[in-house]
């Protein structure tokens, strides 16, 4: 076998980069089609080789998907929300890692926290609450995911950010399925507004016990709808 040459690996580095860039900065959205291969050699200005071969290897790190006949498709914004997807984990699973992930993203949170990101907070509740009132399903998952996430990026960690968003497509799924549950409370204060009040206190133990109600709450909509049927996947909906 022989090695590739230091300059053909080099410009497919930097055509994966470029790919990557495309999609990590959400100019090519998750779920979307990305430009055809010829549309891109064009932009890109490389052989169809070199195209082909950063590709694969997008497809294999998760970030991009490849269907028969289709085209090739947006899986994922990074490289650990491509693997969490391709890891096909059962949604009860992902409500647990939730669980811990919502309780120390608070702790940090109310240690953390900025009065930027508590009026940032502030605004999503009010369209939380909102969304709830019209009954706006679509708008409510946005704005109620968009709440935990910036409780999250308010821990100032990092990687515990970067896998609440890795999280993020399943847990979407998530509640919006709980829509239509019967006893889903839309509007429920645990682990949104009285978050937010322990957050504006810096009460570490009260922000986390709030968050912790939350996600005890989703997991016994999970469990009582899902008592009798098969379990769905995590990835795949359902």
């Amino acid at each position: 076998m022989t090695l590739p040459s230091v300059r053909r690996s080099v410009l497919v580095d930097d055509v994966i980069q470029r790919l990557r860039a495309e999609i990590t900065s959400g100019r090519w959205p998750v779920g979307g089609r990305i430009p055809t291969e010829t549309a891109l050699i064009e932009q890109l200005g490389v052989a169809r080789g070199t195209l082909r071969e950063a590709t694969r290897a997008l497809i294999h790190a998760g970030l991009l998907q490849a269907r028969q006949g289709d085209g090739t498709y947006v899986r994922a914004t990074n490289e650990l929300a491509g693997a969490i997807q391709r890891l096909d984990s059962q949604l009860a699973d992902v409500l647990e890692v939730r669980e811990a992930l919502d309780a120390q993203a608070a702790r940090l949170a109310a240690e953390r926290i900025t009065p930027e990101g508590l009026a940032a907070l502030d605004g999503l509740l009010a369209e939380r609450a909102d969304a709830w009132q019209r009954r706006d399903r679509d708008a409510w998952v946005r704005a109620d995911h968009a709440f935990h996430q910036a409780v999250a990026a308010a821990s100032g960690n990092a990687l515990l950010s970067d896998l609440y968003t890795a999280l993020g497509p399943a847990l979407r799924r998530s509640m919006a399925a709980h829509w239509d549950e019967r006893g889903f409370h839309g509007a429920d204060r645990r682990g949104h507004e009285d978050l937010l009040d322990a957050l504006r206190a810096g009460h570490t133990a009260r922000a986390a016990r709030s968050a912790t109600a939350n996600a005890d709450a989703t997991q016994g909509w999970h469990h009582d709808a899902h008592a009798t049927a098969p379990e769905p996947s995590a990835t795949t909906g359902g």
